[in-house]
């Protein structure tokens, strides 16, 4: 399978440069700092061409992670995710996962410099889109990278007069490829902790999550956190070098990832948390109200 094109962005500042690829549904590819990769590579963008396989830094849009089934409800009308519907996808427990837009065609590049591109999506214009998520809207996605920072800034717009659910986020993929897992040290703030059932489905029970500092050792996590404040910065250090992840702004929620086995973890951003397409606690972009959203990876 052929790529799309690819967008390559360099920090004039340093030797940092991200790759994106508006063509596979605005993925970041690469955040490179003098030849070393800081995203997670995994299967590669081919698998997630063809399977939605997840790496590097993926858009999970219009919900991130998972949902408890496959029907949600809003304003009183029920949605019902068809099986063989564009973009939905099972995990291993058959629940709807990272949304509609893995890999997706449609995103537009408007503005490309060799520090700042822009690209939208109109997904009211898509009817495949549209049946699972009957919100018509305009995605806006703008990514600079300056000072060592890559910001990615995400603005939803309605266009007609329904109300537009914000439950989406990011999965960005960080490594220290010239550190030893178990050395990587991790730096979380607090926020409350989402406890969850054997399939990643929050049951409602919370508890506090004071900030933390510890090694990541042999750890694996894949939680749900809320309470994120505007500006939480999450991290990752080992080698002299340093990852944050910074919640600039309206992402109240969090998931972390560390998988057994992979050399990689997640701070992920995100607008509400797993499954709050169906439990509710969202907030919307209203007809006149675009929302905007901000994070942040600075590489120190």
């Amino acid at each position: 399978m052929a790529d799309p094109t690819h967008v390559t962005l360099r920090d004039p500042s340093s030797e940092l440069s991200a790759v994106y690829v508006p063509g596979a549904g605005m993925i970041a590819t690469s955040l490179s700092d003098g030849g070393t990769e800081l995203l997670g590579q995994r299967r590669g963008l081919e698998a997630y061409l063809s399977a939605g396989k997840t790496m590097g830094i993926p858009l999970l849009f219009p919900w991130a992670n998972r949902l408890s089934a496959k029907t949600y409800v809003v304003d009183g009308k029920t949605v019902t995710l068809a099986p063989a519907a564009y973009g939905v996808r099972p995990d291993n427990n058959g629940l709807p996962i990272h949304g509609l837009l893995a890999a997706y065609p449609g995103w537009q590049a408007e503005q490309v410099s060799d520090q700042k591109l822009t690209a939208a999506l109109d997904f009211g214009a898509q009817p495949e889109l549209l049946q699972s998520f009957p919100f018509p809207h305009l995605v806006d996605l703008t990514v600079e990278l300056r000072d060592r920072t890559l910001t990615v800034t995400t603005t939803v717009t309605p266009t007609t007069d329904k109300a537009v659910p914000l439950v989406y986020g990011y999965h960005p993929y960080l490594q220290l490829p010239d550190v030893p897992r178990p050395q990587w040290q991790i730096e979380m703030p607090a926020m409350r902790h989402l406890v969850v059932d054997d399939t990643g489905i929050p049951t409602g029970a919370t508890a506090e999550r004071p900030a933390t500092a510890e090694p990541l050792g042999d750890t694996v996590f894949d939680d749900g956190f809320d309470e994120v404040g505007d500006g939480a910065v999450f991290a990752v250090s080992g080698g002299g070098r340093r990852l944050e992840v910074r919640f600039e702004r309206g992402y109240p929620a969090a998931q972390v990832f560390a998988p057994a086995g992979e050399t990689v973890i997640c701070f992920e951003p995100m607008a509400a948390p797993t499954d709050a397409l169906r439990r509710g606690g969202y907030r919307c972009a209203r007809p006149g109200e675009p929302d905007t959203t901000a994070f942040s990876i600075n590489v120190m």
